[in-house]
């Protein structure tokens, strides 16, 4: 059983686990699959002023913080009891394009030079990980939720602001991976 667990899952096996979740959330508990309304949530629970965005009952959406919760210890235990330490299957091309940017196997596929306490203490690192959050913070505040919130659960509600927000994020997120960010990998 663990050694499938530690393969791949295919997305035709995870996708509709995923939309699954958004119609049972809603007829079993009347609840809305998103994750960034719950940091709305904890910051009304641990804030005391009485600022009018914190003012509701955050209690009545306590099930949300559990489930942002289970996200992160199912994380933890995948990556601590699940992983199966082998690389990670990629395509050569997409390798040796990769390589440009000192992105390889060995750092498992992640820039170390922005994306590590070192990088973080530096102004590309700040720029990405410090501004850059920033960013995606108010814009999801902006659109109203985030991207797993309007594309999983407003599109299935056949929401037009959640289409329009949807084809935002796509394009954003086109921009920065083809555009911004390799820009500043070569910095």
């Amino acid at each position: 059983m663990l050694e499938l667990l530690q393969q791949p899952w295919p997305w035709y096996f995870s996708g509709p686990l995923i939309g699954v979740m958004v119609p049972l959330l809603l007829v079993l508990g009347n609840k809305t699959f998103g994750i960034s309304s719950s940091l709305r949530h904890i910051c009304a629970a641990c804030l005391p002023a009485k600022l009018p965005f914190f003012n509701y009952n955050w209690k009545a959406e306590k099930w949300n913080l559990f489930f942002v919760g289970g996200i992160f210890v199912g994380g933890w235990i995948a990556a601590t009891y699940i992983t199966n330490n082998q690389p990670i299957a990629i395509n050569h091309t997409l390798l040796n394009k990769l390589s440009i940017y000192r992105i390889n196997e060995d750092n498992n596929l992640v820039p170390t030079a922005i994306f590590s306490w070192q990088g973080l203490l530096t102004i590309r690192g700040f720029i990405i990980m410090v501004v850059g959050g920033f960013l995606v913070g108010f814009g999801t505040r902006y659109a109203g939720g985030c991207t797993s919130g309007h594309a999983i659960n407003g599109l299935s509600h056949l929401q037009l602001p959640s289409l329009i927000a949807t084809i935002c994020f796509m394009i954003g997120g086109f921009i920065m991976a083809n555009l911004i960010l390799p820009f500043i990998l070569q910095l």
